[in-house]
């Protein structure tokens, strides 16, 4: 069996953690096909050094997948061992032990921005994006969210509307929508940009999920643009990871008496870059 099968079988089973897929691929990266081919469910348990619990939930949810395993099934599979899978995202904190695609992963090997946001943002907000993400797409910066309610969606439709690339990292499987109203968007990056997942495509949302995507989006990119923030929001979540993975943070200061910016304020006074106009990010990420 070959290392990207193999993963793609231990990302699909049930009862194993984020860090232990990691360590397992860590583990096992050396391995020839014939030495993946002799492990079995509990070699893999002891191997992580799982508790009981975990095991009775990971031997047989990975027997299954492994008897029913045939290699067409990872034909939209990209494993972190493959040439193609970005170098950002490999060194980045918990890199995923692979990506489920749609679209085109040649957009990986470009300038990526991350950009996240209020779910409910403010006009202010919007206002902001629509003059600042134009300019951005004329840099040719490929733009990434997570095509959720709010700023996501906003940025992939301006994104998309003046002639840009975009690429969505969703919470879901590929096969999922989330939320509901996106469901043309998402079919649309899929077949015209890039959609990721890190999930098996009838999975559906869970609440763990949306951090676990905030690390991709914050591995991936040079940079994350956070537009607005209440205090520990999910895009806080996200600008904290692209610091510790040595990534460049933008906020957009706003008004000290709104909720919605006092995280990008404190973002700020932290050494965030404030973005008063596009070329602070171009200057940053381009020059």
């Amino acid at each position: 069996m070959r290392l990207n099968d193999f993963l793609f079988l231990i990302k699909g089973s049930t009862g194993i953690s984020l860090k232990n897929e990691v360590l397992l691929y860590q583990l096992v990266e050396r391995f020839s096909e014939s030495e993946l081919d002799g492990l079995d469910g509990q070699e893999i348990a002891n191997l992580l050094k799982l508790t009981p619990k975990m095991t009775a939930q990971f031997i047989p949810s990975f027997t299954k997948l492994q008897n029913q395993f045939i290699p067409e099934l990872t034909d939209h599979w990209l494993a972190i061992n493959d040439p193609c899978y970005p170098e950002p995202l490999r060194e980045a904190y918990l890199p995923p032990i692979g990506l489920f695609y749609r679209g085109n992963l040649q957009l990986l090997q470009t300038k990526m921005l991350g950009v996240v946001g209020s779910r409910v943002p403010t006009d202010y907000s919007r206002t902001v994006l629509k003059q600042i993400i134009p300019e951005l797409v004329c840099q040719k910066l490929t733009l990434v969210s997570g095509l959720a309610k709010g700023v996501d969606t906003i940025t992939h439709r301006l994104t998309v509307a003046n002639g840009g690339n975009t690429i969505a990292v969703i919470g879901t499987g590929l096969a999922q929508y989330y939320p509901s109203e996106n469901r043309s968007m998402q079919d649309y990056i899929g077949s015209n940009h890039l959609l990721l997942s890190e999930y098996l495509s009838n999975v559906g949302p869970r609440r763990h999920h949306f951090p676990e995507r905030n690390r991709i989006i914050a591995g991936l990119c040079q940079g994350v643009l956070v537009s607005e923030a209440k205090n520990h929001s999910g895009s806080l979540i996200t600008a904290n990871l692209a610091l510790q993975n040595n990534r460049e943070v933008f906020a957009i200061p706003g008004p000290i008496n709104s909720p919605l910016s006092v995280g990008t304020n404190e973002l700020i006074l932290a050494g965030a870059k404030p973005v008063l106009q596009s070329n602070h990010i171009i200057e940053e990420l381009l020059y």
